[in-house]
């Protein structure tokens, strides 16, 4: 019996931040996605039974319509594309706590973990930002240090500036 094929396809699109590559499963679920051009640095953070076994660059559909409408400042075209991220329970539920914080109104780490449901997990939620694979959907961008600072960001912190300050109010 063969392995089970798993196709994704993924584009990279010019934004005024940065090249910007999404990887799309076959029904439309972002697997992963930053500010590069190149798939080594993203498909590493896909949790390996998600990792797809085959990839094709195409048309990512309605992915790269948000993205393109996201970066020419519709903030909320990113809010309904559902994207697909697998790890222990508290991550898969942070992750979906950071997709409720809203462009313009950041959060602290400490703010975060206590929305995650666990005030005292700070690190455990600084990590779900860290294991994020699926940047700007997922928008641990959002989070900053509890002295406002900005903090690490796997696409650099001139980025995250970057994104902060598009959606600034």
């Amino acid at each position: 019996m063969s392995a089970e094929k798993n196709t994704a396809t993924w584009a990279t699109i010019d934004t005024k931040i940065g090249p910007f590559t999404a990887v799309v499963d076959a029904d439309g679920a972002v697997l992963a996605s930053g500010w590069t051009a190149r798939l080594d640095e993203l498909l590493p953070q896909v949790h390996p039974t998600l990792r797809p076994t085959e990839l094709a660059e195409g048309d990512i559909g309605p992915v790269a319509d948000a993205i393109v409408r996201y970066h020419d400042g519709d903030l909320s075209a990113i809010d309904d594309v559902p994207v697909r991220q697998r790890s222990g329970e508290f991550l898969v539920h942070a992750w979906d706590v950071l997709r409720t914080v809203p462009a313009g109104a950041p959060v602290t780490y400490t703010e975060y973990a206590a929305k995650s449901g666990r005030p005292a997990a700070v690190r455990a939620a600084a990590s779900a930002c860290a294991r994020n694979a699926a940047a700007l959907f997922v928008p641990c961008h959002r989070v900053l240090r509890t002295d406002g600072t900005l903090g690490g960001f796997r696409w650099g912190v001139e980025i995250k500036q970057a994104l902060l300050d598009h959606e600034r109010p």
